[in-house]
């Protein structure tokens, strides 16, 4: 079994040797999913660490009243599910399929095991943990100081570099975006994500359709973003 190329690209592989990467192929097995399919529920037990290979995985939590708090959305080549593999907890979210999906995991017992054999290994986990740990806090501190609309922007910048496509001088999201989505992205509502969208469209910032988000002017929204956040990053 071969891995795909744009695993090897992931940070998590791609300063790894080929003799490394021939061990992680072989130790690794391949599940598919159907859209809306769940691949693993908060509190089950860790079975070790998942890539991407084809389709999309959305991560997320239920909150008391019901509400989903969308947390990520991982595209082919990305690798999760890293904090249970390590610390053998439950899983904190839940795993579920975006379209045909297809997953390679590396299960937990011969991954570590390999890690015992090769702990030169851990540093390069180790930054990938550092990695998402600062992802984590700077969606907390967002959510703590900065309005909507800066967190909306943001995010939609965010999403253009990793699923941009050019569209003339604008950025198309090749990405399923409805606003239901976005909302829970950001812990909102969704009347008050539409409100914001439209508010941009006017201002022919954006455009909607078909759950598609354009930025016709990108650097534009970069500028409003760094106005509304009072220059954070």
């Amino acid at each position: 079994m071969d891995l795909p190329e744009d695993a090897i690209a992931d940070p998590w592989l791609r300063d790894f040797s080929p003799e490394v990467v021939a061990q992680l192929t072989a130790m690794s097995s391949r599940k598919r999913l159907r859209d809306g399919e769940l691949l693993y529920a908060r509190g089950d037990a860790a079975e070790g660490l998942y890539g991407v290979v084809r389709g999309r995985i959305r991560i997320s939590v239920s909150e008391p009243d019901g509400r989903e708090v969308l947390l990520a959305l991982f595209e082919p080549g990305s690798w999760f599910g890293e904090v249970s593999m390590f610390d053998g907890q439950p899983r904190p979210q839940d795993a579920h399929a975006v379209g045909d999906t297809e997953v390679m995991l590396l299960p937990r017992a011969r991954f570590l095991a390999l890690l015992d054999q090769r702990p030169e290994l851990y540093r390069a986990f180790a930054k990938l943990l550092c990695r998402r740990l600062r992802t984590v806090l700077d969606f907390v501190e967002d959510t703590l100081v900065l309005p909507l609309a800066a967190r909306l922007g943001k995010r939609l910048l965010e999403l253009s570099r990793t699923y941009g496509i050019a569209q003339g001088d604008g950025v198309l999201i090749d990405l399923h975006l409805p606003q239901d989505d976005l909302a829970r992205m950001l812990g909102a509502t969704r009347q008050s994500v539409s409100k914001e969208l439209k508010a941009w469209e006017a201002q022919g910032l954006i455009q909607v359709k078909y759950s598609r988000v354009v930025l016709l002017a990108p650097q534009a929204m970069s500028e409003l973003v760094q106005r509304l956040s009072g220059g954070r990053k």
